[in-house]
């Protein structure tokens, strides 16, 4: 299967340089039009300037492909209404929209200023609502659409030094949760993808020789099919290195422990509890809302 974006439009946020640079190179290379978002801003999201966007803008036009740049910052709701206006104005529609941007701001939280932990959350989170809910109209309209979310092992699983991250990276995840039910009568589908790459914003958190191993390029690819014509919805797609993997929240069976249950009654059947042996993702909450009724129901 060949999979391209010829007529189609593809916005991709924090695209200046690592990763969001190879998504909106690849995206080019396959046929898209291509809108180049990035405020140019430091690791911390300070200094911003838009030369970042305009230079991937230049190497898409100089392989032949159309681009646009956006300096907006993704948390500006006049910014990112004005991005997706330009990218109406450029191109007349938007079929795709990555939602990569981010900063860092590590420290344990002991150590964490509150401010930091806001500003992560406001550019992972809100950074991620904002273009989706500016985009979502467009999309609805069209009956078509796929965006894509950035998560992260930190969000999923945990990093030290990394809460404001973690939480704001598995937040991303519980958002497209609900947008795959919302977007599904209108064909969009919402995917995140957890990448494993050696960036400027990862730098220091991988050993020098990852710098090799662990390429933009390499998680680039799950990117592209999250965003293609038989794309899944409410998928996790981890990428890195060259190898790809699914991640699900799994739920274990559970058992009943009836009305009068006690905590002393959990902990003696925490084994049965917890085991996952018989495990099942569930695609929305009402499925777990069920289980539960139909267990008492059989007591």
């Amino acid at each position: 299967m060949d999979i391209r974006f010829d007529d189609k439009v593809a916005v991709i946020t924090g695209a200046g340089g690592g990763l969001g640079r190879s998504h909106a190179l690849e995206f080019a290379r396959r046929g898209a039009k291509v809108v180049v978002n990035d405020l140019g801003g430091s690791v911390d999201g300070s200094s911003g300037k838009s030369q970042a966007a305009e230079d991937v803008v230049a190497e898409i036009r100089g392989m032949g492909g159309e681009a646009i740049s956006n300096a907006a910052s993704v948390t500006d709701d006049a910014g990112v209404e004005g991005l997706i206006s330009q990218t109406l104005e450029a191109f007349g529609r938007l079929d795709v929209l990555v939602c990569n941007a981010g900063i860092l701001r590590d420290k344990t939280l002991q150590k964490m200023p509150l401010d930091d932990f806001e500003a992560v959350m406001n550019v992972h989170v809100m950074g991620t609502v904002k273009p989706i809910k500016a985009a979502w109209p467009v999309m609805r309209e069209q009956e078509y659409g796929r965006i894509i979310v950035t998560t992260s092992s930190s969000g999923l699983y945990g990093n030290f030094g990394q809460s404001n991250y973690g939480a704001a990276k598995m937040a991303v995840v519980g958002l497209i949760n609900t947008l795959k039910l919302e977007g599904q009568k209108n064909n969009i589908r919402c995917n995140a993808v957890a990448p494993v790459a050696y960036t400027r914003m990862t730098s220091d958190l991988f050993p020098p020789e990852a710098e090799m191993l662990a390429t933009p390029e390499r998680v680039t690819p799950a990117v592209i099919y999250l965003a293609s014509e038989e794309a899944p919805t409410g998928t996790i797609l981890c990428a890195g290195a060259g190898a790809y993997a699914k991640t699900e929240i799994v739920e274990s069976q559970g058992v009943f422990l009836g009305d009068q249950a006690q905590a002393e009654d959990i902990a003696a059947a925490w084994a049965k509890i917890s085991d996952m042996s018989d495990g099942k993702a569930l695609f929305m909450g009402g499925e777990q809302t069920g289980k539960f009724f139909e267990m008492a129901a059989k007591k």
